[in-house]
Parts: structure tokens; C-alpha cells; sequence
């Protein structure tokens, strides 16, 4: 094309400068198996949702989610299960919320327990509208304060070896393609649970049926990818894809810094120097 006389002598449009990249950030997580007798505390924090925590120092972002049965990923829902997914900006921040009274009522109440502190390693997507920024060396410093031994806790069981990969990945699904959806809900859970260094896998639900979330932990990257690569995730992934089941989806890679805890039965040591905690 040819520029004319016209094209010379009109104005030059700004070119759209580029969004700032989002902020850096660290996760924590706790998952709760709640006692029978608390349902009704663990169902008031669903209600209550993120606003419980809009006053918590250095909190970017909330999400209080239910389970499927037995923290699987299923249209069963959960009446005991729950999971709180929170970013910071600092990896002290993130600290003094997982030692402090809200994450300790919740320990209080459970039957079983797991808390961690999580650095983001990539993040593609986005949740409600919003980008993940990765964490960076500051956002990952800790401060002496939470490295004294009393906080560091003691390497047992899954913690004492190579520190695990987690993996979060979320979406908002189409109304339209609900279920076609959860079709595939099924053999793809049946997969997770049978899937070769898979430490901790739990489904997580934001609102019934159409946003949903799963968190899970591996001994390595390659038993990840291995996971994802291959059979009824693979399928399930492609099919995704394929026939956009989501309007909007995040997919997460994480490093574990600190964690303890257990689930289902597993032990994963102390590194987040939790102390004992009465149950209420």
C-alpha cells in the first residue's frame, strides 16, 4: 500500500502502551477436613467468603471455596471440605496470616489440616479478570523472625525430601458446555488419584458447577507433566480447547517454601513451624 497525501497529513495515533505486569506475589493455602461438629462454622466461612480477609495486611486477593466428596473433584459436593487460597505481596505477610487466629480457628476445627506457603513460578490466565504476578526474590525474603529453628519446624515425612511442584489451575465454565464439562469430571479424578507422584490433589468449587478450581502437589515436575500429558487429562484438556468450554481459565505452576500438616492420613512435616493447636 501506498501512503497518500491524505495518510501523510493525518494525525499519528498513539501507540497503546503495554499494561504494567501485575504485581509480585505468594500463596498461601490451607485445605480443612472439618470435624462434624464444625459444618456449621466451615459453612459460615463460605458465606462470609473474602470479606472476612479484606483487613489482613499485605493480602492482594481471597478465594474460600468448597470440595467435592471427599476433597475430590466431583458434582458430590463436600459438607466437611473447604479450601482458602490466598496471594500476598510478601512472603512475611503470607507468614502472619498462616500463624495467625483466622488460620488457627480453622486448624481448631479439623479433622485434618495441610497449610503452605507457595512461590509462584508461572502463571497464564487470569481469575476474575485479574493476572498473577510471579514471585520475585523479595517477595520470597523472609524475614529472621521466620527463619529462627522455633518457625522452621522439622523435615518429616514428605518434607524431607526435594522440596514438591504445585499446580493450581481454575476456570469459569460455559453455561452452554457445562455438560459436556463434567463429562469427563470422572475419569479425569480417577487418574489423579491413581497418578504416579501425586502428593495431594483436591478439587475446589468458587460457585456450584460452573467455576471451578483443582490444587495439587507432586513429588517432581516430570511426574506432573507426565500426569498432564497423558490419558484422561490429556483428553479432557484437548476437549477443553477444542469446544471452549471456558470464558475465562488460569493455570498456575508453583514451588513449595514452607508447608505442614496433614491429608488424608499423610504426614507433610513442619517447615512452616506450626505450633500444636487445641482443638475446639
Amino acid at each position: 500500500l501506498c501512503m497518500t497525501d491524505d495518510d501523510a497529513a493525518a494525525p499519528v495515533m498513539d501507540t497503546p502502551q503495554p499494561e504494567p505486569p501485575p504485581a509480585a506475589s505468594v500463596l498461601a493455602v490451607v485445605l480443612v477436613d472439618f470435624m462434624k461438629a464444625h459444618r456449621g462454622w466451615g459453612w459460615m466461612r463460605l458465606v462470609a467468603g473474602a470479606s472476612a480477609y479484606k483487613a489482613v495486611p499485605g493480602l492482594q486477593s481471597a478465594k474460600v471455596m468448597g470440595s467435592g466428596h471427599e476433597g475430590g473433584f466431583t458434582l458430590r459436593p463436600s459438607a466437611t471440605h473447604q479450601g482458602l487460597l490466598c496471594r500476598f505481596d510478601a512472603a512475611d505477610a503470607a507468614m502472619d496470616f498462616l500463624h495467625g487466629e483466622q488460620v488457627q480457628a480453622y486448624r481448631a476445627r479439623a479433622r485434618e489440616c495441610w497449610g503452605g506457603l507457595l512461590a509462584i513460578s508461572s502463571a497464564r490466565g487470569q481469575w476474575d479478570q485479574q493476572s498473577w504476578g510471579l514471585s520475585d526474590a523479595r517477595s520470597q525474603q523472609l524475614s529472621p523472625q521466620w527463619t529462627a529453628p522455633e518457625h522452621t519446624g522439622p523435615a518429616e515425612g514428605v518434607a524431607a525430601a526435594a522440596p514438591p511442584v504445585g499446580v493450581l489451575t481454575r476456570a469459569s465454565i460455559q453455561p452452554s458446555k457445562t455438560t459436556a464439562f463434567w463429562r469427563h469430571a470422572p475419569a479425569t479424578q480417577a487418574s489423579l488419584d491413581a497418578a504416579p507422584g501425586c502428593l495431594l490433589a483436591m478439587g475446589l468449587g468458587e460457585a456450584p458447577l460452573l467455576r471451578q478450581c483443582t490444587f495439587s502437589l507432586w513429588q517432581d515436575e516430570p511426574s506432573m507433566l507426565q500426569y498432564a500429558r497423558e490419558g484422561a487429562h490429556q483428553q479432557a484438556s484437548m476437549a477443553a480447547y477444542k469446544h471452549r468450554f471456558f470464558s475465562e481459565s488460569l493455570f498456575v505452576r508453583l514451588r513449595v517454601l514452607r508447608m505442614a500438616g496433614r491429608w488424608k492420613t499423610q504426614e507433610f512435616g513442619n517447615s512452616l513451624g506450626w505450633s500444636e493447636v487445641a482443638h475446639a
